[in-house]
């Protein structure tokens, strides 16, 4: 009876047994197996009576030999049969060799070989080339690139090498055939491919042959198959060497290893050197080796040890330490298969672990022997003991993943598939199949967070799979889930509160289960620490949160989108994380409104919904939400959140509850073009931070901006600093041009400033003055504005030349306020105006005599930009009027900054005769040499003005008179014709051409190319300096 180890992976199941004692009577002594292109899998069984066996793996006959659709479709149905038997000799059966390109056996039997066809139908040939053979070695080439045409290398030295005299006598008399058959081969011969090229083992020598077909024919096809059983061995080489007793035999590309009872030793087939892997010591047993088809290596067997050499004999890859000593070795796909004591072994080549242990027999079963397909992607392998055959298909990976994961062996699984990925059999979307697979089964085994990884690894998997854990059916995303149930391993789809209440229920029974001595497959950390239900829910949400969070950035379907986003904000409000809630709703999202807000408002969660309604263009209601926040905070039915950080430190700025909500409304104010919209909220905005009410009415990021009447009509005239910085940003940022819109920024800055001073000049009179007109300066710089509001005035009135001065000039006239001492500001501004207005007198009284900024002044005349202003102003220096005294320094200083624009004779005249001759007799001297010097400098300058008068116009008679002389000689500059009587051109640079050049070349360009309109010729005489 076949027992399997639980613990290890299933990769071989039995297919079939047969029992040979109704057809042999004797024990089996060697196995092949041959899996060609037709549907049945042959095997060869040769017995120690010198009998070989036909076994088949399905019902084929000699008659009928094709198997069925069913047979050739499915494994678990086929039988082993017998078909056929013949007699080889009377000695054991030492080994079978496949030739499965041309369909036909070697066997070896009794130190002969024997040739025959691979179903047994024609009577076995006997090729007597060699005699005396211990083993054969079919030779095996990994790559073409690093392996030697031996045909070639050796066709034209067989002759040379041979050394055997016999042979070369045969080859003189009977020219390369002898009479028995045996041919040798023909130096001339044309030498084409490796194929069918053995070495064979006979005592000390180690013999390289050929087994050919017909004459010419090199190589035979298996398609086309040898005509009957005429092929013979034609001998390329003989080595000899100094082992003897060869047990086993390989030939890898250029070398032969072989394995004696001393050891294993290398042959060159080239060169015939030889050298020792390794020895044996005295106690091991029989030596043993088995060429590794896919890896194109060599597994040495010493004792329980496995050494894998390259074709060079180095040790490779490491080594395979098996758990007895191996009675046969086989392969299968990665994995090494040995048989001991009745116990199939199956050992992966990599990792050298035991991956599975079949018990097919007692331990005193006897010798047996294992076989597989060649090719190293065997899908079958046999064991014969000494009267049955056994045969082991390999369970296909798909298979051997799904009985891992139902032994809830997870790590083991993804071994094998990380294994298959490695080795290129598994395809990408198979493997992000087996990654989702993985998860389910991991989340339903309360392993969320591994589950998520898994999931994040399959690149087929939807986040719609996931809907159902999160929200019950029937709901919007139902239809979008995909019935997919995988490999149907784990429960439907279920809510995470029912998953992890089935999970815990799990694993109460195993705990009960474990007491009574029961194993399970529930983890066993479960079991020693039983989970919370809460954490483990909480663990749960966050892990799908996780996977949810990382699908958003990735292309989806627009609905599956939608799922994910609004499935994302339940599992934030499970967990009441409020800061990822809102900054889901703040951000570009696909929630589905209506799924939310009734969820959200019951929760209390306004501020998630109010940004929600917002990001979905929802703006009233949003809105709406924050006013409420507003009422709410302003009444005390809330408590504000910042009286709670009172006692924190200084440097922490928390705002409160109203500016709060006053700042989000803002935010979506800003964009906002919904002008009724915009103005049913700005009152209460304002009450709680004018700025935001500022930034509100002056956003640049709304498509359409406000209409400025209904804007200014809805401030109304308490918010004056708001009405003000909005008509600013009309004025200076929108560069409005309306009159009346500077004329009201003018009178409410005037009226702003007037109030000021009037506060100031009141608190002046009071005891605590001095403090009190601190305090309303300060008061003076609002937070909104930077700057003073008579600086703010002052610079609109010089920049501005749209508001109307009179209406400003009677607002300011009529506040009584002409104290120059409080208002020295306020004559600034009257000189302003006055200027606006052109009463350029007042202005200079204004400036020179009120403020008496000579400065100013002087700058004001200079604007002015005419002689007597200088001198109306000197007048008022000189005669102020009303009782002052003369300005005499401000005189002298006016006389010194502009005396050489002023007639000497009038500002004589002017000055008056009580005036210091000191102060002023510097300045008058310097003014009569000014004008001395301005009346020399006239002079020359019209002197030399005439100078060049004159030399230009001579430079103009010299053009003028210059003339040219044409001759019969004369050519033309251009086509060199003879000018004669013919038409002509001068060019400016004197260039000559005939007419008709000339009208070819155009008149602005010349012979040598220049062009006159864009390159100017100017001559020295024609240059005028001014």
């Amino acid at each position: 009876m076949v027992k399997y180890d639980l613990m290890a992976r299933t990769v071989l199941e039995p297919l079939s047994t047969f029992d040979i004692s109704a057809h042999s009577r004797t024990s089996i002594r060697s196995i092949a197996v041959s899996s060609g292109p037709d549907p049945p899998t042959l095997i060869y069984i040769g017995t120690y009576s010198g009998s070989l066996l036909l076994l088949a793996t399905n019902s084929v006959s000699a008659s009928n030999r094709a198997a069925t659709p069913d047979d050739r479709d499915d494994d678990s149905k086929r039988k082993i049969s017998f078909m056929r038997s013949v007699s080889v000799g009377d000695s054991p059966v030492e080994t079978v060799l496949l030739l499965g390109e041309i369909g036909k056996l070697l066997v070896l039997c009794d130190g002969s070989l024997f040739f025959t066809d691979s179903l047994l139908d024609q009577q076995l040939k006997k090729l007597s080339l060699v005699k005396g053979v211990s083993a054969i070695a079919k030779r095996i080439i990994s790559d073409e690139s690093c392996s030697s045409d031996i045909l070639s290398i050796l066709a034209t030295t067989t002759n040379s090498e041979s050394s055997s005299a016999s042979l070369r006598i045969l080859q003189k008399l009977g020219g390369g055939v002898r009479a028995n058959g045996v041919k040798t081969r023909d130096s001339t011969q044309q030498v084409e491919g490796n194929c069918n090229v053995f070495a064979v083992a006979v005592g000390k020598k180690i013999v390289l042959v050929e087994l050919v077909f017909g004459s010419d024919s090199r190589t035979v096809k298996h398609e086309g198959g040898a005509s009957g059983l005429n092929g013979s061995f034609v001998m390329l080489k003989e080595i000899q060497s100094s082992v003897e007793g060869v047990k086993t035999i390989a030939w890898l590309n250029d070398s032969i290893i072989v394995g004696t009872m001393m050891g294993y030793s290398l042959f060159s087939c080239v060169t015939g050197q030889s050298e020792v892997i390794f020895s044996l010591p005295d106690s091991s047993r029989s030596p043993l080796l088995k060429v590794l088809w896919k890896e194109k290596k060599v597994l040495l067997l010493v004792d329980n040890v496995g050494v894998v050499v390259n074709d060079n004999g180095q040790p490779v890859d490491g080594s395979l330490v098996f758990r007895g000593h191996p009675q046969s070795v086989g392969e299968l796909s990665s994995y090494v298969v040995i048989v001991r004591d009745g116990k199939l072994e199956l050992y992966h080549k990599k990792s050298g672990s035991c991956v599975q242990t079949v018990v097919y027999g007692g331990e005193g079963v006897g010798p047996c022997l294992i076989a597989g397909e060649e090719g190293g992607d065997s899908k079958l392998i046999t064991i014969a003991t000494s009267t049955k055959v056994i045969c082991y298909h390999k369970v296909p990976y798909e298979e051997q993943i799904k009985d891992l994961l139902r032994k809830k062996n997870f790590k083991e699984a993804m071994a094998l598939v990380e294994e298959l990925k490695c080795e290129g059999e598994l395809r990408n979307d198979m493997l992000s199949f087996i990654h989702a697979q993985v998860g389910f089964l991991l989340l339903f085994d309360l392993h969320f967070k591994e589950a998520v990884d898994h999931f994040l690894q399959s690149e087929t998997m939807q986040p719609s799979e996931l809907f159902p854990f999160i929200l019950r059916d029937p709901n919007r995303w139902s239809l979008l889930v995909p019935r997919n149930r995988y490999w149907g391993l784990h429960p439907p789809p279920a809510p995470l509160e029912d998953v992890v209440d089935d999970g815990l229920t799990a694993i109460q029974r195993a705990v009960f289960l474990k007491k009574a001595g029961v194993d399970t497959v529930v983890d066993e950390n479960f079991l020693l620490n039983p989970p919370n239900r809460a954490e483990v829910l909480e663990l749960a949400i966050k892990s799908i949160i996780r996977y949810l969070e990382i699908s958003r950035v990735k292309e989806l379907p627009l609905l599956v989108r939608e799922g994910v986003d609004t499935l994302l904000m339940y599992l934030y409000r499970a967990l009441n994380n409020v800061d990822d809630m809102e900054a889901l709703a703040s951000s570009e999202n696909n929630c589905i409104v209506e799924e939310l807000e009734t969820l959200l408002d019951e929760s209390g969660h306004l501020r998630t919904l109010a940004f929600l309604y917002a990001s979905k263009g929802m703006s009233s209601k949003a809105l709406s939400i924050w006013r409420i926040f507003d009422r709410n905070y302003s009444s005390g039915l809330w408590k504000d959140p910042a009286e709670d950080n009172d006692v924190q430190s200084s440097a922490t700025n928390i705002l409160s509850g109203r500016e709060t909500a006053a700042t989000e409304a803002s935010k979506i104010l800003e964009e906002s073009s919904d002008q009724v919209l915009v103005l049913q909220h700005l009152g209460w905005i304002s009450d709680v931070n004018p700025i935001l009410a500022v930034q509100v009415l002056t956003s640049e990021k709304r498509a359409d901006q406000l209409s400025p009447d209904e804007v200014i009509a809805a401030i109304g005239p308490k918010k004056v600093e708001i009405l003000q910085r909005y008509l600013q940003w009309l004025i200076e940022d929108q560069d409005s041009v309306d009159t009346n819109i500077h004329t009201l920024y003018a009178l409410s800055l005037a009226k702003s400033a007037t109030e000021t001073i009037e506060l100031e000049s009141s608190f002046q009179d009071s005891d605590d003055g001095r403090i009190e007109v601190t305090r309303f300066a300060n008061s003076e710089r609002s937070t909104i504005f930077q700057s003073p509001v008579r600086e703010r005035l002052q610079i609109f009135l010089q920049s501005s030349d749209l508001y109307d001065p009179d209406e400003v000039l009677v607002l300011i006239e009529g506040s009584e306020l002409w104290l120059e001492k409080v208002l020295s500001w306020l004559f600034l501004s009257y000189a302003i105006l006055y200027r606006k207005l052109g009463q350029e007198s007042l202005v200079l009284q204004i400036l020179a005599l009120k403020l008496e900024d000579s400065e100013a002044a002087e700058h004001y005349c200079a604007e002015i930009g005419r002689p007597d202003a200088y001198m109306q102003l000197l007048d008022m220096y000189l005669d102020p009027q009303n009782g002052k005294e003369p300005m005499f320094n401000a005189a002298v200083r006016l006389l010194h900054n502009h005396g050489e624009s002023l007639d000497p004779l009038q500002v004589l005249e002017a000055l008056s005769a009580d005036m210091p001759l000191q102060l002023a007799s510097d300045t008058i001297l310097r003014m009569l040499r000014a004008r001395v010097h301005h009346h020399h400098q006239g002079k020359i300058v019209h002197n030399l003005s005439r100078a060049v008068y004159v030399d230009a116009r001579l430079a103009r008679w010299e053009e003028r008179s210059r003339n040219l002389q044409i001759s019969d000689e004369s050519l033309c500059d251009s086509c060199h014709a003879r000018l004669g009587t013919k038409l002509f051109a001068m060019y400016p640079d004197d260039t000559v051409v005939c007419y008709k050049c000339y009208r070819r070349q155009g008149e602005s360009t010349s012979v040598s190319g220049r062009d006159f309109k864009q390159d100017i010729l100017f001559k020295p005489g024609w240059l005028v300096i001014h």
